[in-house]
């Protein structure tokens, strides 16, 4: 594959009037496009996990007001202010912890009031050209994000990551946690890359596995309960993970199982690395405290794919998400470079100069 290349489809674009998505749910056994008419499906569509990642959810989330928008029969600037508040609060009740989303509205709300004033049909343009804007900003971003991590893993033999946060995650070319990866790939450089399957949902199996494959990165996909082991043999000498939303003190939510790998991976000697963008850095959460675990439906458990694996009536406990402290991170990845301890200073000193 030459440089700059993706055998990768856009996971989310608006085309001709339409928002259409990648339907990840379908992967790896269907390549399925879906396009989203109204509302209340681009709400069906995140919270269902059809769109995930948080880079896309926040691009789904600016194309779907954007939807929600010109369907709209205000004719007036408050009959639209008014509107947009009360669909941008239902689209922020879809998922409760990837960051991006929320960002997503604010500078979409931002838009309609910078707007006051203008034409409703104006109005409706301009937050078009703004979604437009968040999703060529993050084809940007992941490129750079690509570029700073590239470094800390090119002498690698073996990577191991968790999850999914690669193209698809992120409607862009690279993604994040595994733009490096491509990138090394694309320059000839041979990384293999460990994925972990990732229970309940097995995104690392299902996604990262299956478009690793396609781009023809040196893939292999273990259980999560071998990661340790993978560890111990010496296998991997880094691992890359994306992140959800990161508190000022550069505690990580992640997916589910994330926080285990970060203690496997400081117990054997291996530097453990976050990729995102500075969108994912929430300076309202002082600590991973303040940061809320979204808890999924427990079928995702019990009854994983259609076919039940525990008893009927069995309690059961299924967070989304776990928090992996900051004393566990190596570095944070971001397209304003890479920051490393202290946290806190860094993560500001780094945002404030690229935003």
């Amino acid at each position: 594959m030459k440089k700059g290349q993706s055998h990768l489809p856009d996971s989310v674009r608006w085309e001709n009037g339409r928002l259409v998505i990648l339907d990840q749910s379908e992967l790896p056994i269907k390549v399925v496009y879906k396009e989203l008419t109204c509302l209340d499906e681009v709400w069906e569509a995140i919270r269902q996990l059809e769109v995930r990642g948080a880079p896309a959810i926040g691009i789904t989330v600016g194309y779907g007001i954007c939807l929600a928008t010109l369907n709209s029969k205000a004719d007036s600037y408050e009959e639209l202010w008014a509107e947009f508040q009360k669909n941008a609060a239902y689209l922020a009740s879809s998922r409760p912890t990837a960051v991006n989303l929320f960002w997503a509205l604010d500078r979409m709300s931002n838009k309609v009031q910078e707007m006051k004033g203008k034409a409703v049909s104006e109005i409706k343009q301009g937050l078009l050209a703004e979604a437009d804007r968040i999703k060529e900003e993050n084809d940007d971003l992941c490129r750079r994000i690509a570029e700073n991590g590239f470094p800390l893993i090119k002498e690698c033999t073996g990577v191991l990551t968790h999850c999914n946060a690669g193209p698809i995650a992120t409607a862009s070319q690279y993604g994040t946690a595994l733009g490096p990866l491509i990138l090394a790939h694309e320059s000839g450089i041979p990384v293999k890359v460990y994925a972990d399957e990732t229970r309940p949902l097995n995104q690392g199996s299902r996604l990262t596995a299956w478009e690793l494959q396609q781009i023809g990165v040196d893939v292999a996909l273990i259980c999560d309960n071998m990661a340790a082991a993978v560890m111990a043999q010496g296998r991997v000498q880094a691992v890359l993970v994306g992140c959800d939303r990161v508190a000022c003190n550069g505690d990580v939510a992640n997916k589910i199982g994330t926080y285990g790998v970060a203690i496997l991976a400081k117990e054997h000697g291996i530097p453990f690395y976050v990729a995102g963008p500075t969108s994912s850095f929430d300076f309202s959460a002082q600590s991973g405290a303040d940061i809320v675990i979204e808890e999924r439906n427990p079928a995702e458990v019990t009854c994983g794919f259609g076919r039940r694996t525990a008893p009927e009536g069995i309690g059961v406990y299924n967070p989304a998400f776990d928090v992996t402290p900051a004393k566990y991170v190596t570095a944070f990845i971001t397209e304003a470079g890479v920051i490393r301890p202290p946290f806190i200073d860094g993560l500001r000193k780094l945002t404030e100069k690229h935003l």
